[in-house]
């Protein structure tokens, strides 16, 4: 089974109860906890579209709330590492409600770059992204749909002040 990347909405409670007992986490990284519309499996887009995020986002800023969109702020329990379904190289992370509202606020930026540097004439932005993505016919569609998808999704986690969980499943 491939090794994909997954984000879950979940109230501030709820990432409180993952913190502590490793099995509320293992829950929620089971898909068993919240509805299955709070959750977004993005593939192996991540690695890609922040390559071409730092190609293509001239303001730090937004290239940092993407990065954080991406990779969560911190490890939400370092005690899961252990448990027999994780991926140990790529912990648990998130960001609360609060850091959420201020990524969301950015990603429109982010998007606006990268869909402008995958549609330049010079092409060079779309040749990394096919280089990153070997096995996609069209890499700068596949890229613009995940990340049509992130926006999405942090703008749903912003509105309902919900904080957001990232894994690699």
């Amino acid at each position: 089974m491939a090794v994909t990347h997954q984000f879950a909405r979940v109230s501030e409670q709820q990432l409180a109860s993952c913190r502590a007992p490793v099995e509320e986490l293992d829950r929620l990284c089971s898909f068993a906890t919240a509805p299955r519309s709070d959750y977004l499996d993005l593939d192996w887009a991540p690695g890609p579209l922040l390559r071409v995020g730092e190609l293509a986002c001239a303001d730090p800023g937004v290239l940092a709330a993407l990065r954080r969109a991406l990779t969560g702020d911190e490890e939400v329990n370092p005690a899961y590492r252990d448990h027999p379904a994780t991926v140990w190289e790529h912990p648990v992370t998130t960001l609360t409600s609060a850091a959420v509202a201020q990524v969301a606020q950015m990603l429109p930026d982010a998007e606006a770059a990268i869909l402008a540097a995958l549609s330049s004439p010079g092409g060079e932005t779309l040749a990394v992204a096919g280089e990153l993505l070997p096995g996609v016919d069209r890499p700068g569609e596949y890229l613009t749909r995940h990340l049509a998808a992130l926006l999405d999704f942090y703008a749903g986690a912003a509105h309902h002040e919900l904080a957001v969980v990232v894994w690699w499943d």
